[in-house]
């Protein structure tokens, strides 16, 4: 159940009461109610409430994080003082040709030690077994080929964010009803956040090679409370999911783990650097992930030339990765309630030249707990030619957004200054406003952009809650910048695929796996290797298996496609054209239905649904009869199994898109691009 707290009714009554007029403030965030989903029916949600007393209370799980490359998996760890600990890791399940690993430990919170160890030598396709003194045997497998891979993009889940207490001052946590709050926030959105996982995972085919998160991974700041120690049970429950035993996490320093040293003792990062420390947390890092380089940024720390010289640097020494990915918590081009700070416009216009001058091809951002996908940008720059300030904006935010008494769910703020306005603190508000969205940024105005081949600019995507502990509206004036944007209150994830010569997205919503905008891809100059591989792939594909329209398209990309592979002259132009509108069709393939008998059918009988008058409704009960209604070709899903955090088994299907179709028949779409531009954008809309 999602919802929007009720205390503006109390607020406001209390307002009657003060001598002076006070604002009513933005509609408060809303928050989703774990124990009213459909994934907590059937029992999960009991199950997991008896489990989570046994998590909520120990400190000592265990982190996966990507190593410097694949090659590498990192672990930390919490071990209490006095005891023994340690890593043993193998290839036999039984550990019987166990080794242990090398342990490097530090001072961590009071009565513990943080362990860290990195696993080196890694093979390619090898499942690997490790167990920490004390706890249970896991495993890992490692990708069999990088130069096709997935992971899992996901935005703030702030565990520990539902909780109506939060604390902002020594005297909150020494409430006595705080701990009972907070246990049952981190216990709501734990749940969340655990179910957020299980279905990004089983939507890449159970074979993400990694999850990356934007930052905010807990909610309680230290210094308000001069406390370290409250956010352990936010960390506690952060870490419980199974998936994180055998799927690393890539993490982004936010706003709620900056001033804590808790962040640090729980993630052992890769390639960690001084430049970009904000004295907490520390510095930038980064890690390759097959022709990819991953660049995080602890932008909480705004020191913008040590994160210059940090991705200059950075780039210089892998010059052999194709593709350059910054992930940054703040989000700079984003379009909910933080998205037009100055603070993070002023961050924005430090930091994209940077990007630009570097060729960076894609920035992933959070923040704002609200999806928000960019056009393709280039050049972005302030024109307001006056300095304006957070607490000018403040004043006027609140007066833009105020929704006065009313608790009613909404997804958009209002907009309560008018453009006709004759205030002149309001008028300067204004013009603050359009200033920012970067008109002459915009590469490209088409509408519904799904495809950019080499483009000169960058796109920028900004995830929403991935544990649903806390929602922002979206802004009532859509940037022009912005190509796509979602709020409706439930928790997202983003699938992002990598090939040699494409960066694909797809965006879903957790509660119902369906896709919350269209397919984006960006497609870098393709050879007649890469073209020659790609047709490959699709003439193995079966016309069994999909939808005859959906086949047809993609049979028509495949027969153009194979001639202009033929052409020995043909150029780069036309090859990475070819390439483009094939992938787009492979990735459009529709699935066909699995009809699975019931038993009566299976003994020579059937029973129809209408003759009782009941129906059976796949979302009553968690799961997808029809693969194509949530735009997937995983098949099933079963979102209401007892055991909440165990992990799917790992299986590895043929990955497919979205369901779309092509607008324009393939090949025509290959000729026609063929012919002219060397980019071209592939119109598509789902059934």
């Amino acid at each position: 159940m999602k919802w929007k707290k009720a205390a503006m009714l109390i607020l406001a009554a209390a307002l009657v009461c003060q001598p002076m007029s006070v604002f009513a403030d933005a509609a408060p965030d809303g928050m989703t109610d774990a124990s009213q989903t459909e994934a907590a029916q059937n029992g999960a949600w009991e199950t997991w409430s008896q489990e989570w007393e046994t998590i909520k209370d120990d400190w000592t799980q265990v982190s996966m994080s990507p190593g410097a490359d694949e090659t590498k998996m990192n672990f930390a760890w919490y071990s209490k003082e006095g005891e023994e600990t340690g890593l043993v890791y193998g290839t036999s399940s039984d550990l019987s040709d166990g080794q242990s690993a090398e342990i490097t430990q530090t001072s961590a919170q009071e009565g513990y030690l943080s362990n860290k160890t990195t696993l080196e030598n890694l093979q390619p396709g090898t499942t690997y077994y490790y167990q920490v003194e004390g706890k249970e045997i896991e495993s890992f497998t490692t990708d069999d080929d990088t130069s096709d891979f997935s992971f899992i993009f996901v935005g703030d889940p702030q565990i520990g964010s539902s909780n109506e207490e939060k604390a902002k001052t020594p005297e909150d946590i020494q409430k006595p009803t705080f701990l009972t709050a907070q246990s049952e926030a981190v216990r709501n959105d734990t749940f969340n956040w655990n179910y957020t996982l299980n279905r990004a995972y089983s939507r890449t085919g159970n074979s993400a090679g990694f999850i990356l998160s934007s930052g905010d991974q807990i909610q309680t700041n230290a210094e308000k409370v001069e406390d370290g120690t409250v956010s352990e049970m936010e960390y506690a429950g952060y870490l419980s999911p199974d998936i994180m035993k055998s799927v690393p996490v890539a993490t982004t320093v936010g706003n709620h783990d900056a001033d804590n040293a808790n962040y640090t003792y729980h993630f052992n990062t890769a390639n960690l650097s001084s430049l970009g420390d904000n004295g907490y947390v520390g510095g930038d890092y980064y890690f390759t992930y097959g022709d990819a380089l991953f660049i995080i940024l602890n932008t909480q720390d705004t020191n913008v030339s040590e994160h210059k010289q940090f991705i200059e640097d950075t780039v210089a020494a892998n010059p052999e990765c194709k593709w350059r990915i910054v992930t940054l918590h703040q989000d700079i081009y984003g379009s909910a309630e933080h998205s037009n700070e100055p603070e993070i416009t002023n961050l924005r216009y430090s930091l994209v030249p940077i990007f630009e001058e570097n060729d960076v091809d894609i920035v992933l951002t959070g923040h704002d707990h609200a999806y928000s996908r960019t056009k393709i940008l280039k050049g972005g720059q302030s024109t307001t030619g006056f300095e304006y300030t957070d607490d000018e904006f403040d004043e006027q935010l609140d007066k833009d957004v105020d929704v006065g008494d009313s608790t009613e769910t909404r997804y958009e703020a209002p907009a309560n200054i008018q453009d006709d306005t004759t205030d002149p603190a309001e008028q300067r508000y204004l013009e603050y406003l359009y200033s920012v969205m970067d008109d002459e940024a915009v590469q490209e105005l088409t509408e519904n952009q799904d495809v950019a081949v080499n483009p000169d600019g960058i796109m920028y995507l900004t995830a929403g809650s991935s544990s649903g502990s806390k929602y922002y509206d979206l802004v009532p004036r859509q940037q022009t910048y912005i190509a796509s944007r979602w709020q409706m209150d439930v928790p997202t994830y983003s699938v992002i695929d990598l090939t040699e010569t494409t960066l694909t997205v797809n965006t879903y919503r957790t509660d119902t796996d369906e896709p919350i905008d269209s397919q984006f891809m960006i497609v870098k100059s393709a050879d007649h290797s890469q073209l020659t591989d790609l047709i490959s792939q699709a003439e193995a594909l079966s016309a069994d298996d999909y939808t005859e329209d959906s086949y047809s398209v993609m049979q028509q990309a495949l027969e153009a496609a194979t001639a202009v592979n033929n052409d020995a002259q043909a150029t780069t132009e036309e090859l990475t054209n070819a390439y483009t509108a094939l992938k787009s069709a492979i990735d459009a393939l529709v699935e066909k239905p699995v009809q699975t008998p019931t038993d009566d059918e299976q003994n020579g009988t059937t029973t129809d649904p209408s003759q009782n008058g009941t129906t059976t409704d796949p979302s009553q009960n968690g799961t997808t009869e029809n693969p194509s209604q949530n735009g997937s070709g995983q098949g099933n899903k079963n979102t209401s199994a007892a055991g909440v955090n165990e992990k799917p088994s790992t299986v590895k299907p043929v990955k497919t898109g979205d369901y779309t179709s092509v607008v324009i028949p393939a090949a025509a779409l290959v000729l026609a691009a063929a012919a002219g531009g060397t980019t071209f954008y592939i119109r598509r809309k789902r059934s």
